[in-house]
């Protein structure tokens, strides 16, 4: 308990009271005591002297009665003593040497108690006892010779032969009266000086703490907020000057509340007015809002319709420029109709560039998450776009650190976005020099890894007082940048939002006519299962490698990645010194890799290749020049293996481990030879002439049967009179559009169960969910590619259907969709998990069996992320919910009800897995070797 708080509850009056008289009562209790204490000893000594004075002289005169044997003289010295002193002496008596009773003054009945108890050899001088109300003093009698004692006589000090002893009993009670009228007067005057303390101390009360009371009593009233109360009266010293201050605050105070309540009634007028200001506003905001909802609805629509309308013409556009390249046409005929093919393809990007904006822009913009491998996804976008880097003579290069994991999770579509549009504009801003790729690993964590990527050119580079304007929309360092290398402005801004989407950071720095650097950390997720076939690299180690390349870049990173496989490498950059080491060299080398750049001509570099072969068994030539007939004609017929460069290290690696026995050479084609088509039958609908046309032509080259109408009413009339395959149904169509014809299809028609896809040009996310919304089974966006439509077609067709087994326990389509639509990489997820399961199983009895909370959590939480990737939703959302609970250190004996059953869901898993891996691993093998896949 707080000492301030027991202190508070006694008043002042009380504290006065206690000290004031508490030291007052101690210090007169103390000095009382000690008087009397002091008055006591005083008299107990005068006492013993008394005694002393009687006894000793006595002692001297019974020493001739001793000796003479006197008794008679002696009782009658002894008498005159008694005598003489009746009222203090009780009675006296001599013993002798043998302490024997001699003589006494007269009889007493207890004058044992006169008798020395001890040996009388110890007695040498004057002994006191105190015996109850009596004090016995007992004096040695020594012989001093036949005459009588000299003057100088000292009974304690001289030492003769001792003849006895006198014992004298001395009456104390008179003693003890003095010591009791000591005590009492003693007291009395203690509380003699108690009473005048207290006079004095009830006058203080009365002259301070009253007034003082009287103050706690008016402030208690002002804090009631009786701001009138004041204090009366004329007081003493300080207390006077304190009422003042009292009365004085008192009035400030009350002038205070009165200007505050003024002020109060004034803020209350003003908020009032405020809040009817508010209110307004908020009806102006509420309308705003309105507004605001209605201008986003009318931008979606307007965006949906925009995007439907351009990429109609787009699609007829670019599809029939692919078909009429089939046709026999001369060259400047082809390279006309590639021209207008890639105007239009430019047109598209555009349209995606504005369309991805403005879903940025809404917050729209849904991220994935799948797994992927990092080094492949990345060597396809650089695959795409090396074109543009060899139509310009730039060096492209890809360097990713060895410690960068390659199975990651994220959205690799907009990670590819992103490479694809830092790395497009390093190449279109670069007339000469390099571009490169660099991919580091910035942090890593049990579950994620942030990599940094840098996109360094050398390119034209970047003033700094126009850096603040890179990354606005529709901007550019320049305005002429745009009529010189054309854009829209939107790349950079859309790679930034994607980025910062992502969880990570972009920059750049820049100088004018050196160069420029951009970069950006993104956070991905790690992986848990391979993607991917793994390589067994351990056989390169101690091969032999001749290795050519003039470029500094290319020829480090290459270098680095054959150093990193423990091979042993001979470098050169220069062409007479890789001569020199061919014409001297005498064992031959396990590869030579040469690079087609640094030959002064054909001649030349036909003569090398010639030469190098005679060196080797496999030839790999690294290639990334424009001169494409220079491929053809000298480069295939004289090597082993070509790759095109920036080469990864996978297809580097797998192309050394295992290359080609022989290259087919590709002559020139002008007609395709039409590929074996299907026996389906196909209904087509749209309201656009040039795309049903279109989309006719296409499917005749694919499917044996084709059904083209332009209209929903006509559609769902054929759907009522004929069975088809498969349906293609365009969305936007006057009168009974898309979505209403599928329904009424599903409703009352003999296609109730054919697949039907959505042919439209809507890009909108909410526009695709409410496409699949609507009981159509996949859509296919325009312009219409004709792979994608062969996918398509392949997908639908050859689906496989399960019956054996509960969708929700194996679902293959989910599977697919998250195996980013790879079947290969789905099966192999699903192996992954199967192969895994007896272990899982037989970890999570275990801990079961033994409450073993920490192998649970573990356990549980490696089987919840392979779920998200299997297709598996009841086991994803057991483990999820098992996992939860885990983490909430609920006892796992308690989720033993959860736990078995997610054990017999992977006894269903399990089952229902074999079953999808037995029947589409033989369909996919099948189809790769009729070249399906």
């Amino acid at each position: 308990m707080n000492p301030v708080n027991n202190m508070t509850k006694y008043s002042l009056r009380s504290w006065v009271l206690v000290l004031a008289l508490a030291p007052t009562i101690l210090v007169g209790i103390l000095l009382g005591s000690y008087f009397t204490i002091n008055r006591f000893y005083e008299l107990e000594d005068t006492l013993v002297e008394q005694g002393s004075n009687i006894i000793e002289p006595l002692s001297i005169a019974s020493e001739i009665g001793l000796v003479a044997n006197d008794r008679e003289a002696t009782k009658r010295l002894l008498a005159a003593a008694q005598l003489n002193k009746s009222t203090l002496v009780k009675s006296i008596a001599i013993f002798d040497d043998n302490n024997q009773l001699f003589v006494t003054s007269h009889y007493h009945k207890d004058f044992e108690i006169m008798r020395y108890k001890e040996a009388l050899n110890t007695l040498h001088k004057t002994e006191i006892e105190h015996v109850g109300d009596s004090l016995i003093l007992r004096t040695p009698i020594f012989s001093t010779g036949p005459s009588a004692a000299p003057a100088n006589y000292d009974i304690q000090t001289d030492d003769g032969q001792l003849l006895g002893y006198i014992s004298i009993i001395i009456n104390k009670e008179r003693a003890l009266l003095e010591q009791h009228r000591a005590a009492v007067a003693a007291f009395i005057i203690v509380l003699i000086g108690v009473q005048l303390n207290l006079l004095f101390t009830f006058r203080l009360v009365k002259n301070v703490t009253q007034p003082i009371t009287e103050m706690v009593r008016v402030v208690a009233k002002i804090r009631e907020g009786k701001l009138d109360a004041r204090l009366d009266g004329n007081l003493i010293g300080e207390l006077d000057l304190l009422k003042r201050g009292i009365n004085a605050m008192a009035g400030s105070l009350s002038e205070y509340h009165d200007e505050m309540q003024q002020n109060i009634d004034q803020a209350t007028s003003d908020l009032r007015e405020t809040l009817e200001q508010i209110e307004i506003q908020n009806v102006e905001l509420d309308l705003a809002k309105k507004r605001a909802l209605e201008a986003s609805r009318i931008k979606s629509e307007f965006l949906a319709n925009m995007s439907h309308e351009l990429r109609t013409p787009l699609n007829g556009v670019i599809g029939f420029a692919r078909q009429l390249v089939k046709t026999p046409l001369h060259s400047s005929q082809v390279d006309y109709i590639k021209t207008i093919e890639r105007s239009a393809t430019n047109l598209l990007g555009i349209i995606n560039d504005i369309l991805d904006f403005s879903k940025l822009e809404a917050g729209k913009m849904v991220l994935e998450n799948m797994p992927f491998g990092l080094r492949e996804t990345i060597g396809d976008t650089i695959t795409l776009i090396s074109g543009s880097a060899q139509a310009k003579g730039l060096e492209l290069v890809v360097d990713i650190a060895p410690n960068v994991p390659d199975n990651v999770n994220g959205d690799a579509m907009r990670v590819c976005q992103i490479i694809n549009n830092l790395v497009g504009n390093a190449i279109k801003f670069t007339d000469s020099g390099s571009v490169m790729v660099k991919i580091e690993l910035q942090s890593q964590s049990e579950e994620q890894v942030v990599l940094r990527c840098d996109v360094v050119d050398t390119g034209i580079g970047i003033d700094e007082s126009q850096q603040d304007f890179l990354f606005q929309a529709f901007g550019q360092a320049d305005s002429s940048i745009s009529r010189r290398f054309g854009g829209t402005g939107l790349g950079l801004v859309i790679t930034k939002r994607l980025v910062n989407q992502m969880g990570g950071q972009i920059g750049f720095t820049s100088s004018p006519e050196k160069g420029s650097n951009f970069w950006f950390s993104l956070p991905l997720g790690l992986g848990q299962f391979q993607i991917g076939d793994s390589l067994p690299l351990e056989k390169l180690k101690d091969k032999t490698i001749l290795f050519y390349e003039p470029r500094v870049l290319t020829h480090a990173v290459l270098s680095r990645q054959l150093n990193q496989w423990d091979t042993k490498v001979t470098h050169h950059q220069h062409i007479p010194s890789l001569l020199t080491t061919l014409n001297t060299a005498e064992a031959p080398y396990d590869y030579v890799l040469l690079s087609c750049h640094g030959f002064s001509d054909a001649g030349q570099l036909v003569s090398t290749l010639n030469l190098a072969k005679t060196k080797t068994d496999c030839l790999v030539v690294l290639y990334d020049c424009q001169e494409q007939d220079a491929l053809t004609q000298f480069i295939r017929p004289n090597a082993d293996v070509v790759l095109s460069l920036p080469v990864s290290e996978h297809q580097l690696a797998r192309n050394l481990l295992y290359p080609p026995m022989e290259y087919d050479i590709i002559a020139p084609v002008t007609i395709a030879t039409p590929a074996a088509r299907q026996s389906l039958t196909v209904l087509a609908v749209d309201d656009n002439f040039a795309n049903l046309k279109l989309i006719d032509t296409l499917l005749s080259e694919l499917v044996t049967t084709v059904v083209a109408v332009n209209s929903g009413d006509e559609a769902v009339k054929q759907a009522k009179t004929r069975t088809f395959d498969l349906i293609f149904m365009d969305i936007q169509m006057p009168g009974t559009d898309g979505i209403s014809a599928t329904k009424q299809i599903r409703q009352g028609s003999m296609n109730r169960n054919t697949p039907i896809i959505a042919v439209t040009a809507h890009a909108i996310a909410e526009e695709r969910e409410l496409i699949l919304g609507s009981g159509m089974d996949g859509y296919l966006p325009k312009p219409i590619d004709e792979a994608a439509l062969k996918d398509v077609i392949h997908r639908w067709i050859t689906r496989p259907k399960f019956t054996h087994f509960d969708l929700h326990t194996l679902n293959w389509d989910l599977c697919l969709t998250q195996a980013n639509h790879k079947a290969d990489l789905a099966l192999d997820m699903l192996r992954m998990l199967l192969d895994s399961l007896p272990q899982t199983v037989t970890t999570i009895q275990t801990a079961l069996s033994q409450n073993d909370h920490p192998v649970m959590l573990s356990t549980i939480h490696k089987l919840h992320g392979a779920s998200c990737y299997c297709g598996v939703p009841t086991t994803q959302r057991l483990c999820q919910e098992i996992e939860s609970a885990l983490k909430r250190e609920t006892a796992v004996e308690d989720l033993e009800p959860e736990i078995l059953e997610l054990l017999d869901e992977l006894t269903k898993v399990e089952s229902a897995a074999n079953q999808v891996i037995s029947q589409l691993s033989a369909e996919i093998t099948d189809d790769q070797k009729n070249g399906l896949l």
